[in-house]
């Protein structure tokens, strides 16, 4: 049903929806706070990290590997 009416609109009308949906999501992502156990987990993590840097992998070589894995 939405679908099918999103198909009627024309160009401009699809990017402003798109807009108007971008901003909509983005305010409510602004509006989301972690818990204190997310916090605490991100804390401990970058502590972690502070502390052996050299045991983490860079992004490129994580999603080599899990591709190799796929």
């Amino acid at each position: 049903m939405l679908a099918e009416n999103i198909r009627t609109l024309s160009k401009s009308e699809k990017l402003l929806l798109i807009n108007e949906l971008w901003e909509n999501i983005s305010e409510e992502v602004e509006n989301e706070s972690l818990s204190g156990e997310q916090n605490e987990m991100l804390d401990a993590r970058y502590e972690a990290f502070l502390a052996s840097p050299e045991e983490g992998m860079p992004w490129a070589e994580v999603k080599k590997n899990l591709k190799a894995l796929l």
